[in-house]
């Protein structure tokens, strides 16, 4: 895989939520270049400490003025933060919905006026494989974890025309360091190629509220990302490399959802209280 891409002027400090998480940690590394001070929060423990450039501050998404402090001090935010998979709406609620809300709120209030938005391909998960999207395409969430990225989606839309707050939400497909599955063949975004979309999505002027997909330069793709080009983002890395090794394994079956929708099992996920 080719290597990230070189670092523009640093920002002074730099937020990332979520930073425990599996996205997270990778992103601890990679965008250390791009920040002074890179500041760390999460619900839980970070590990491994905070090294040099990097500060830890906790923080439930849930708790308003937790969430002001946090972002009291900060250039720009990357927010990672939240459930990352399907669960009961009242588990996400608060970190997921009111969370994205605090964040708009403490970066209104102190002055912040870039976000990155980690939204989902799960936004609109309830297409089927062979329909290809763009970013105007009519959202059609999987589950209330897409629910939740959608109403971020339009959390950041109103609080760029309100009060000019600009945000890049990106569509994340499925960043892992390899496709586990042929769904995924479709949908793989690079950790380099995550990094380079941040660079982009945190350094282009005027995007405000943009949004892209988050994948590689995969070779059947279901996401049209013309619509976002001016933030130049040029994918290096491609799922190709690895298809031997994912179409070696057993084929699901025709009725799976892994084969029919854009968002795989989350379209069959719950109801939880059955």
């Amino acid at each position: 895989m080719n290597s990230t891409p070189s670092p523009r002027k640093p920002f002074n400090r730099l937020l990332l939520t979520g930073a425990a998480g599996g996205l997270g940690k990778v992103l601890r590394e990679s965008l250390r270049p791009y920040a002074e001070v890179l500041r760390l929060s999460d619900i839980g423990e970070m590990a491994p400490a905070a090294g040099p450039e990097e500060e830890v501050v906790r923080c439930d998404l849930a708790d308003k003025q937790a969430v002001h402090q946090l972002v009291e001090g900060v250039d720009a935010i990357l927010h990672f933060g939240g459930v990352s998979v399907e669960r009961p709406f009242e588990e996400i609620l608060g970190a997921n919905i009111c969370g994205v809300f605090h964040i708009y709120e403490a970066a209104r209030r102190h002055g912040v006026k870039r976000v990155v938005f980690a939204s989902s391909n799960h936004v609109i998960g309830f297409y089927q494989q062979d329909q290809k999207l763009d970013a105007h395409s009519p959202r059609r969430p999987d589950s209330y974890y897409g629910l939740s990225k959608s109403y971020g989606e339009d959390m950041a839309s109103f609080y760029f025309d309100r009060y000019g707050i600009e945000t890049v939400s990106i569509r994340i497909g499925s960043s892992f360091a390899e496709p586990q599955n042929r769904r995924m063949m479709s949908t793989w975004l690079s950790f380099g190629d995550l990094t380079q979309l941040l660079e982009c999505a945190l350094y282009t002027p005027n995007v405000g509220h943009t949004v892209v997909y988050g994948v590689s330069d995969n070779h059947n793709v279901w996401w049209d990302n013309h619509l976002a080009s001016a933030l130049g983002y040029a994918p290096r890395d491609s799922s190709e490399v690895f298809r031997a090794k994912v179409e070696a394994l057993p084929l699901p079956a025709a009725d799976d959802p892994a084969r029919i929708y854009q968002g795989g099992a989350f379209v069959a996920s719950g109801p939880f209280d059955d």
